[in-house]
């Protein structure tokens, strides 16, 4: 059985993902991991306040290296310069900190939990296609989420292979290239429509899974489908149902 995307026009061969909040559920576990960091040394702090600052700091922290300004570095170097940006945000000095301590929390993005629906659909969608990330994070970090949380990708490139970040079009572009697929072969799924908008343009196809408590309770954006996307799927496991039936 084979799936035609609708944009493209071609036999869809692998689909890859974005990972962080459409796979796994980033807010909770850094939050949970900072909880236990503030436990251990005796700190008042909010945990999820202190995730979300942490997590606003990824784009600004890629653009640089986007723009050309500064070369490529791996994205959990950068997770750990956000750190300590972010401990002196909330008053705290990271030179306070061991610094095997500091690695330790800032290996929170490699503990991630899926969503429930996350390993069952990405092994279902696995039967028909090639599945993997399709995401910023590096292969030693994407290696280390995907041992931990039992996700059954049947590949895995990190952006440090590809050298270059999202929403770029080499971003998208390199990921076929490395599988030997057209463009137009291959599909991204996520909970983010901005990054299926800049993949449509760069020749992928689309597809949506909503993930309306990735920022918590309030969330305001990404709860439903923005582009003219090729599926819009409740689930992981919807999508791969999609393809199983096609």
């Amino acid at each position: 059985m084979t799936y035609v995307s609708p944009s493209t026009g071609r036999v869809i061969k692998a689909v890859l993902f974005d990972t962080f909040g459409s796979v796994v559920d980033w807010r909770s576990g850094v939050a949970r991991d900072v909880a236990a960091f503030a436990k251990r040394h005796r700190i008042d702090l909010d945990a999820l306040a202190f995730a979300d600052a942490w997590r606003a700091k990824y784009e600004p922290s890629m653009e640089p290296i986007r723009n050309g300004s500064r070369e490529f570095v791996p994205l959990d170097r950068l997770h750990l310069e956000n750190l300590h940006a972010t401990l002196s945000e909330f008053s705290l000095e990271a030179a306070c900190f061991d610094d095997d301590e500091l690695a330790d929390l800032n290996a929170a993005w490699e503990r991630l939990d899926p969503w429930e629906d996350s390993v069952a659909g990405l092994a279902e969608l696995g039967k028909h296609v090639i599945v993997g990330p399709l995401s910023n994070a590096n292969l030693a970090l994407l290696l280390r989420m995907a041992l931990r949380a039992k996700l059954p990708w049947t590949v895995i490139v990190g952006s440090d292979t590809t050298l270059a970040y999202k929403p770029t079009p080499h971003a998208y572009r390199k990921m076929a290239w490395i599988l030997r697929l057209d463009p137009a072969e291959v599909m991204l799924a996520a909970a983010h429509n901005c990054d299926l908008a800049f993949a449509q343009r760069a020749g992928l196809g689309t597809a949506f899974i909503p993930r309306p408590t990735e920022l918590g309770a309030g969330q305001t954006q990404d709860l439903t489908a923005e582009g003219d996307w090729d599926l819009v799927c409740k689930t992981i496991l919807d999508l791969g149902h999609r393809f199983a039936e096609a």
